[in-house]
């Protein structure tokens, strides 16, 4: 077997958006993997025979990153097939063509195109769908001018590039780019005609629409608001034969996450009000009625996030979050350092239904037969059938990963931070490790901080243990999968956090006396960056750091970012106007002349999440005082950089953090 190599993630396949068919023969999801010539990803349709046990590729174009089921045989795809209509997006032409493919073989022909962005279609009959597309105020409609006025549109286009007007927060999304005014809107389109309708006011955000059983009604989060969007939002009940738009939940300070339809005179939701641990509070089920909006909380003891928070550097697309299939709500929790599939029903009644460890990543269900796309022990995404609690392996698209590269096994370590919490933590040691050597090692922080570290496949960590490292990481306080409490570190940024990473430090260079302990290093990305900032202000520990995609200052960090100005009030209990000095204590800028770690900092221009001002500071702050320190910027990347950025920059971006550990741990 062969060393892992920094560019092998280039060659893996990702899996994303797995859903069946309407009788369930068939279901179709998309693979991923990076285009080195284009600098970007390829994405194809594949579909899976229920019946035959075997997956074929359905697409081959490399642009089909999303699909529709129109019927058992056929599919609907938005993609981008040919250069012209390329060049017109590229001169700010808003449109979406979609193809038809009958998955029993032929060729994909256009269907309709669309001339706006569309972020979600649902089919309703006959070539009509319900879309939901984002409204730029800024951007008239193109489809219905001539061609004289359309000139004269997209010169207007041309010439405003050189401005921005910003007059709501947030202003920008990480992603997304300047969104000021910008609305999720409902749409009524007709594939006949080629006309839509607007069903929305331009002020009401949409988001998470679900239809019932017969395609007359749906359901969607709203928030309606101009200059902040609040955190607060309601469920609206649209009839799609009348078109009329009804507030189901009254004004309160509730945030809907998901509603979806058990009759047409109740919804199983979730949400929460956040009145005891804040934005990051665990949502609950409750059931709402149609028909005066109240709601009875299903779940009062539940205490887990409804998602897989599990991290991973080898995910690339997603798919939906929860599935209703007959009478249940499937989803996902995260408990531990796993994520687990489970379904609730109308009682409030939740079971699990998979047992395996890692993390379940998409998955579908019809009439209780079970598909997903997961992650398991040191294997990449593939394709499982979930029957009677027992996993079967559908798709060898990553096996050659496991049988051609060597790979460190997690081994598990567990410690007691206060009395009655324990945390977890894992090591990984170099792939060819001699007992009695002695080798440098790296902690790695993970972001969040409501996420997590499993024993799931990390592509970064997997190569610095070919390369003769240590790889240590652990969930601290702050860390999902153990309940609120555990997650609830709100105005204790670098306190507790910070004490149990250096005691799981402290743990891993006792119970592994190879490391040698001249030479650990540290990093971590956003909130991970956050930490790794701060504990070079608090010991020299560490012989050298990369601080990746980080917080530095809690009060350019709040009112500069996209989620900073609810975020920062929330996180540190407090705002510049109630007590400066309490967010100037947890911003690790305050102690920057105490550095004596060499450090790189790692940001993306394009990251509205933890803005490139945040490396800025902390790489200034460093120089200043005299510390040997370097920042690489990546140009077009966003806070996704080391997930889903373009290849050749991920490249990069693992080369700097490794040659800068290889020089200051190695002396190299």
């Amino acid at each position: 077997m062969e060393k892992l190599r920094l560019d092998d993630f280039t060659k893996y396949k990702f899996l994303s958006g797995i859903e069946h068919n309407p009788s369930g023969t068939h279901a179709c999801f998309v693979t991923h993997e990076a285009n080195m010539d284009e600098n970007g990803y390829s994405s194809n349709l594949w579909v899976y025979d229920v019946a035959k046990e075997s997956s074929f590729q359905l697409t081959a174009l490399g642009k089909e990153r999303s699909f529709t089921w129109l019927s058992d045989d056929e599919l609907l795809f938005a993609a981008t097939r040919n250069s012209k209509d390329q060049e017109r997006q590229k001169k700010g032409e808003d449109f979406t063509v979609f193809y038809k493919i009958n998955i029993h073989g032929g060729e994909a022909l256009e269907a309709f195109r669309v001339s706006m962005r569309v972020q979600n279609l649902e089919p309703l009959r006959d070539d009509c769908f319900l879309l939901t597309c984002t409204y730029n105020p800024k951007r008239q409609d193109l489809s219905s001018l001539s061609e004289e006025e359309k000139a004269t549109e997209l010169k207007r286009r041309e010439e405003e590039k050189d401005y921005e007007v910003l007059e709501e927060i947030p202003y920008w999304s990480n992603g997304q780019g300047f969104i000021s005014g910008n609305r999720s809107r409902l749409y009524l389109f007709d594939g006949n005609s080629n006309s839509f309708e607007a069903l929305t006011e331009d002020t009401l955000q949409v988001s998470d629409l679900q239809l019932n059983e017969d395609k007359t009604k749906a359901v969607f989060i709203g928030s309606d608001y101009t200059g902040m969007m609040p955190l607060s939002n309601a469920l609206y009940l649209i009839d799609l034969q009348t078109k009329q738009i009804r507030k189901i939940t009254p004004d309160e300070e509730f945030a809907y996450s998901s509603a979806y339809f058990l009759s047409d005179q109740e919804l199983l939701c979730r949400g929460n009000a956040g009145e005891h641990f804040g934005l990051n509070e665990n949502a609950r089920f409750y059931l709402v009625d149609l028909k005066d909006g109240s709601k009875k909380l299903l779940t009062p003891d539940f205490d887990r996030s409804a998602y897989s928070s599990v991290g991973s550097d080898c995910r690339y697309g997603g798919g939906r979050g929860m599935v209703l299939d007959a009478g249940f709500l499937y989803f996902t929790t995260t408990e531990g350092e796993s994520s687990y599939l489970h379904r609730i029903d109308k009682t409030g009644s939740i079971e699990r239904i998979s047992t395996a460890t890692g993390s379940v990543d998409s998955f579908s269900v019809k009439d209780g037969e079970i598909l997903l796309i997961a992650l398991r022990d040191l294997k990449l995404q593939e394709l499982y059938e979930l029957k009677d609690g027992q996993e079967t392996q559908l798709t060898a698209f990553n096996d050659w990963v496991n049988e051609e590269r060597k790979l460190s096994q997690p081994e598990a370590l567990s410690f007691v931070t206060a009395p009655g919490v324990t945390c977890e933590g894992w090591v990984l040691k170099p792939v060819d490790f001699v007992e009695g050597q002695k080798y440098p090692a790296i902690l790695n922080i993970h972001g969040g901080p409501k996420t997590v570290y499993g024993t799931v496949f990390f592509h970064e960590m997997q190569y610095w243990a070919n390369q003769g490292y240590f790889v240590f990481f652990c969930n601290p306080r702050g860390s999902d999968g153990k309940g609120n409490e555990f997650a609830d570190i709100r105005g204790q940024y670098g306190t507790i956090d910070y004490d149990d990473l250096m005691r799981f430090t402290h743990l891993v260079l006792e119970t592994y006396p190879e490391i040698d302990a001249e030479r650990v290093g540290v990093t971590g990305g956003s909130y991970g960056g956050f930490m790794t900032n701060w504990i070079i202000g608090h010991t020299n520990r560490f012989k050298a750091a990369a601080s990746q995609r980080s917080i530095s200052n809690w009060i350019s960090m709040g009112y500069t970012t996209d989620i900073g100005y609810y975020f920062a009030p929330d996180q540190v209990a407090a705002t510049p106007w109630t007590d400066h000095e309490k967010l100037w204590h947890h911003s690790p800028l305050k102690y920057a002349d105490r550095v004596k770690t060499p450090t790189l900092f790692i940001h993306s221009e394009e990251d509205y999440r933890c803005w490139l001002p945040e490396g800025l500071q902390m790489f200034t702050a460093l120089k200043y005082h005299g510390v040997e320190s370097r920042l690489c910027m990546f140009r077009g990347e966003n806070h996704e950089l080391s997930r889903g950025g373009k290849p050749k920059h991920r490249i990069r971006r693992l080369k700097e953090i490794t040659t800068w550990f290889d020089r200051f741990l190695r002396g190299q």
